[in-house]
């Protein structure tokens, strides 16, 4: 008898290269004493203490879940949980007066959103959305989940481990080429860890503005910044004041994950200067009812919160993560000096490219298959090994061009403190093992 056929799409479906290791790490029938996973940015810190307070108070009084019932909210989120998100921008200086918001299961599902409201007709190849590799895998995976394209244009890695973006002309080229209908950045950048500059946003949405695109920015990260004299960076630094054209074509992602540790909790939204745009995106998040009722009443807790409050947060976690990014790096760096890593200015990752130190025809998915499947170090007396994302599918796959990615690695800072520390020791032991083995 013949049975039922997936259709080609799920056929064709691979792991995320984020999630990779963990699954086959699963598969592993004889487990070292310890794993350290950081190939995935699944914050360990605690919440805010007003969002813990709710959480563990669900049955206070004041709380809409006292009598146990759990209702849909509105499509587009409850009031307070979308002040939440203006409270958190007014707060670091932005103005919200004209900003719409739409509170979205976690930020994953903001992007497939806007993929839908900002690319041309499903299966098509127009309008694609314009990305700065290497960027964020899920984007890629829901383009092409709903028949959407991608484009992109390179970064290079150099020695002193500095991304750098192409010139602006070249930039321009490939939109002239490709026509997208938006343009993606991630100023406090996954996963390279590069701070983008003001002038450097500046000067994209003068391309926005030029080419009629929408200008996408990705701030789950926005406050991670690592360099005193800087200042925050934000799509909504730039107004028609600074580049004309720009207002009305201005979207942001934000997300409860990172700057507020609550990655679990799945509450994200899209936030948008085009009245438009946010009712349309509203319309078509109707399908999904809304997002986690639950989640928006613990994050609605920091629609209350002071400026002050707000500041002394991220204040508190930009200096644990600081800390600890640059212990990483320094051991990176003494226990191989020649290993590349990226410059620790931002968000909570580093990338680490290997091509000085291992033989022709490395491979970054074999040695994280290696790592979650066999391999093994002795770090303090303990068996360990090292579960670390392949930078390959960050970067667009274009027949006949080398990957970049085929030598890098992305290390997630969401471990403690004291597994960190092992990381350097751990991730240059199992390379040399690897390498060895491949004599």
């Amino acid at each position: 008898m013949s049975k039922p056929v997936v259709s080609a799409h799920f056929a064709s479906r691979k792991p995320s290269d984020v999630r990779l290791a963990q699954m086959k790490y699963d598969e592993r029938k004889v487990k070292p004493q310890e794993v350290i996973n950081v190939g995935i940015g699944n914050v360990s810190l605690p919440t805010n203490p007003a969002m813990q307070k709710r959480m563990f108070e669900l049955d206070a009084p004041e709380s809409p879940f006292s009598k146990g019932v759990i209702r849909y909210t509105g499509t587009a989120g409850t009031p307070e949980c979308q002040e939440a998100f203006k409270n958190i921008l007014r707060c670091q200086g932005y103005d919200t007066s004209k900003l719409h918001v739409a509170v979205t299961d976690g930020g994953s599902s903001g992007m497939e959103l806007l993929l839908v409201g900002v690319c041309g007709p499903a299966g098509t190849g127009e309008q694609p959305l314009m990305m700065i590799d290497p960027a964020y895998t899920n984007y890629i995976s829901f383009a092409e989940r709903i028949g959407r394209k991608t484009v992109s244009v390179k970064r290079h890695m150099g020695e002193d481990g500095k991304f750098n973006l192409p010139e602006m002309d070249k930039i321009e080229e490939a939109i002239k080429k490709h026509n997208p209908g938006a343009l993606l950045v991630i100023p406090y950048d996954n996963p390279t860890g590069q701070l983008y500059s003001f002038e450097m946003m500046k000067e994209l949405a003068e391309l926005c503005v030029k080419y009629n695109m929408w200008m996408i920015s990705d701030e789950a990260y926005r406050e991670l910044y690592y360099d005193k004299n800087k200042d925050l960076i934000s799509i909504w630094n730039i107004s028609d004041a600074e580049v004309p054209g720009i207002e009305g074509r201005r979207i942001s992602l934000d997300t409860a994950s990172k700057v507020w540790n609550a990655c679990g909790l799945r509450i994200g939204a899209l936030i948008t200067d085009n009245e438009e745009f946010y009712d349309r995106a509203v319309a078509e998040y109707t399908a999904n009812l809304c997002a986690n009722a639950i989640g928006q009443y613990i994050f609605g807790a920091l629609a209350h919160q002071t400026k002050e409050e707000i500041a002394a947060w991220a204040k508190e976690i930009r200096e644990y993560y600081e800390e600890l990014i640059m212990k990483v790096y320094n051991g990176l760096k003494e226990q191989e000096p020649k290993l590349i890593v990226s410059s620790p200015d931002a968000s909570i990752y580093s990338v680490i490219d290997v091509r000085n130190v291992v033989k022709p025809g490395f491979d970054c998915i074999d040695f994280v298959l290696y790592c979650a499947q066999e391999g093994s170090a002795v770090i303090d007396g303990v068996e360990t090994t090292l579960l670390v994302a392949p930078m390959r599918g960050f970067y667009e796959n274009v027949a006949g061009e080398y990957n970049p990615g085929t030598t890098q690695f992305r290390i997630s800072y969401v471990e403690t403190p004291e597994k960190m520390a092992k990381v350097p020791e751990l991730f240059v032991k199992l390379l040399r093992q690897y390498e060895a083995q491949r004599a």
